[in-house]
């Protein structure tokens, strides 16, 4: 099996217990990625292959192309020429001297990939993702077509279509993030040990005053990343990778609660009061495990965790797929979107709230009734074989 990954560590996480199922199995698995995301694959029983574009480099080697598109340029537009430009060309050049294989395992924001597989006529499936959630076919499509051209390759019949075979998700159909013009998923529970590294909580965590409620933040691994490169996301207006931060913790000092926030080694300008702890980076799987509340930039992996430990949610999103995604925790009843000029309300009215809590309670049921990603290997095995 060939996994294809872009973008962030986040992709890789996604991928990576699907990736591993397979290759515990006793099949071959390479991953093809940016040499700045082989590691997340360490210790994994996959062949790491660092043969992809960093994201940084195609979303700059699209500068001209996305100034072209005028003083305001559709979002939409933007973030699928930086997942689908001409880039995946030369990818999938790269990828075909890996060789040959049976299936191939997508972040759902890569596109070389899904290429490959058309080039080969085998499966490609899509791992659960927030891009995918936003990548518009209409916008892809014609990029996608232009490779297609490009690479020599025949039109599908559908070149709208992105999942053909269907893709992969970890949140049950109830509680669907997607929209419609992804198909049903084959849906699997969210592995509640992605990085199996042997973390466990800090004892300063273990000896938080336990009548005290406790809640989880992070604005995710991108922002870190932003401010180290100097890079802003594409598809929207310039972000400060350290406003987020301030605003968060400024409201923590307001909320009667204890509040463990993760900075990703962006300073904050901001005092915490004694009940805001900053840390670097927190094993936040296991720290859901005994939270009342997330705060969240809406990234989709961290969406999932928290369902799956039924820890209701304040989105405060960022940039790209994280609006989005925060529309739907929303509606979908697990928590509130906010803005950040009212996080501290907000998340002072979802800690207080017990039907958000009993809605995040059903939506952890619903995922606990799926089936493990370990039962993906039978449905790899029965794609090839069709």
């Amino acid at each position: 099996m060939l996994t294809t990954v872009t973008a962030s560590p986040s992709h890789a996480r996604a991928v990576l217990p699907f990736a591993r199922a397979v290759g515990a199995a006793g099949h071959d698995v390479v991953v093809a990625c940016p040499p700045d995301l082989a590691s997340a694959f360490d210790g994994a029983p996959v062949t790491v292959a660092p043969v992809l574009v960093p994201m940084s480099e195609a979303a700059a080697r699209f500068v001209p192309r996305i100034e072209a598109l005028g003083d305001d340029p559709d979002p939409a537009a933007v973030v699928a020429r930086v997942f689908a430009g001409e880039h995946l060309v030369d990818e999938v050049r790269a990828l075909r001297e890996l060789g040959p294989v049976d299936l191939v395992l997508r972040d759902g924001g890569e596109f070389a990939g899904m290429l490959r597989a058309e080039e080969l006529g085998v499966p490609h499936l899509p791992a659960p993702s927030g891009a995918a959630h936003v990548l518009d076919p209409l916008h892809v499509g014609p990029l996608l077509t232009a490779c297609r051209t490009e690479l020599g390759l025949p039109a599908p019949a559908d070149a709208h279509a992105l999942a053909p075979y269907g893709r992969l998700d970890c949140m049950p159909a109830a509680f669907s993030f997607a929209p419609s013009w992804l198909p049903d998923a084959f849906a699997y529970r969210q592995d509640d040990e992605v990085d199996r590294d042997g973390r466990r909580l800090s004892e300063w965590v273990a000896a938080l005053p336990a009548g005290r409620r406790l809640v989880v933040a992070s604005l995710g691994t991108a922002l870190p990343m932003m401010a180290s490169s100097g890079r802003s996301a594409p598809g929207g207006p310039p972000v400060d990778p350290a406003a987020g931060l301030r605003a968060l913790v400024a409201a923590a000092n307001e909320v009667d609660a204890e509040v463990v926030v993760a900075t990703g080694g962006l300073a904050c300008e901001v005092e915490p009061a004694p009940h805001v702890h900053l840390e670097r980076w927190v094993p936040q799987p296991l720290l859901l495990q005994v939270a009342d509340a997330m705060v969240t930039h809406g990234g989709y992996n961290t969406v999932r965790e928290a369902v799956r430990h039924g820890v209701p949610m304040v989105a405060f999103p960022q940039f790209g797929d994280q609006f989005a995604s925060a529309g739907r925790i929303a509606a979908l009843g697990l928590g509130r979107r906010t803005d950040g000029s009212s996080l501290a309300a907000d998340l002072t009215a979802v800690l207080d709230d017990g039907s958000v809590r009993d809605r995040a309670r059903a939506a952890q049921r619903a995922m606990l009734a799926l089936p493990p990603v370990t039962a993906f290997v039978e449905r790899t095995e029965s794609l090839v074989r069709a």
